[in-house]
């Protein structure tokens, strides 16, 4: 069971100056990253051109997820968003308390490419 179960509580790391990414796993289809950001903090805008990327919200009240074409929805724990392939996506921290999120994305490898806002 030990590749079956993992304690996020244990994985989540922050740093004052940049936000912290924790691979939580990555079998041959899917890979979970943790994301773990600082108020004022943010993951920058990008997309997957091969691969969706489900974001789930676990902690943070105050977060600003950017859907593209200059669009910002709130975000918060307890929320789940779905990036399409192709769809671009970032978020930024807007709460004065620390906001915490799994990104699960398939198919690997995961494509990234980080555009402009």
């Amino acid at each position: 069971m030990e590749k079956r179960l993992y304690d996020l509580t244990k994985l989540t790391k922050f740093n004052a100056d940049v936000p912290q990414k924790v691979v939580v796993y990555q079998s041959e289809k899917t890979l979970a990253a943790m994301w773990c950001l600082e108020p004022g903090q943010e993951v920058f805008l990008h997309m997957h051109p091969n691969a969706d990327d489900v974001w789930i919200c676990l902690e943070g009240e105050s977060g600003l997820y950017f859907a593209g074409d200059g669009k910002e929805v709130p975000i918060s724990k307890g929320m789940a968003v779905l990036a399409e392939p192709g769809q671009t996506h970032g978020m930024r921290n807007t709460g004065k308390d620390r906001f915490v999120f799994i990104g699960v994305a398939a198919p690997v490898p995961v494509q990234t490419e980080r555009l402009d806002k």
